[in-house]
């Protein structure tokens, strides 16, 4: 049920009818909890297309695609500050309520909404892993072998935006927004290691999940169709 719907979220962030209010194309990084600072890849970044439900409401989506740097992964038996998945690619669709306050050139948007997001091309972050795993158990070295199951997440966000229109058909646009969102990502394998003797653990941890918390800043141009 949650792939379909990533999917269906993915047609609308692709696809608006022909009457949209308006589209933007954009520059989007994020700031990640625990994890390192991402760019998107130009010009896979299409943001603001939507329409207007009344004179002060909007429905907006769009789709970014993230080189991510790193993330970091949640719900293990040990916390790590630093990032242990990535780098890898995320494409990120945003379906988002907009209320709109207008000025003469200039309109404030308060927006919240829900999101997917799905990963690929991943790559754990093995140094930071076995880190963890050496802080976790006390040990003085270990070497870890992972295997995982990838999956869409999804999550929730709320953000403002400004934007200063320079003629009647173009704006530019500011946007932060803030992401709580999270994936299924459960991982197996064993680890070696130890502080003489050299011992093999073997684990499971089916609740392991992506964390996709933090920080949206976009820099956009907004064309209204007017």
């Amino acid at each position: 049920m949650k792939k379909i719907l990533f999917v269906s979220l993915l047609a609308m962030g692709m696809y608006f009818p022909s009457e949209a209010q308006e589209f933007g194309l954009s520059f989007s990084y994020f700031i990640p909890r625990n994890g390192y600072f991402s760019t998107p890849i130009s010009p896979f970044s299409i943001r603001g297309l939507g329409f207007n439900l009344n004179k002060f409401i909007a429905l907006e989506t769009g789709a970014s695609l993230y080189r991510m740097s790193g993330l970091n992964i949640i719900h293990l038996p040990f916390e790590s500050k630093d990032a242990l998945l990535g780098p890898n690619f995320t494409l990120f669709v945003p379906v988002e309520l907009v209320i709109q306050l207008h000025g003469e050139n200039v309109e404030f948007n308060i927006k919240g909404g829900g999101f997917a997001f799905y990963g690929f091309d991943n790559k754990l972050n093995y140094g930071n892993f076995d880190r963890a795993i050496r802080q976790h158990e006390n040990w003085a070295v270990a070497n870890s072998a992972i295997s995982y199951d990838n999956n869409p997440g999804f999550g929730y966000h709320v953000g403002a935006e400004v934007t200063f229109y320079i003629s009647r058909q173009v704006g530019i646009s500011l946007e932060t927004n803030y992401l709580m969102g999270s994936a299924k990502f459960p991982l197996n394998g064993t680890y070696s290691g130890g502080s003489g003797s050299i011992e093999t653990v073997a684990f499971e941890y089916p609740e392991a999940r992506v964390d996709f918390t933090g920080l949206e800043f976009s820099i956009g141009v907004i064309f209204t169709g007017k």
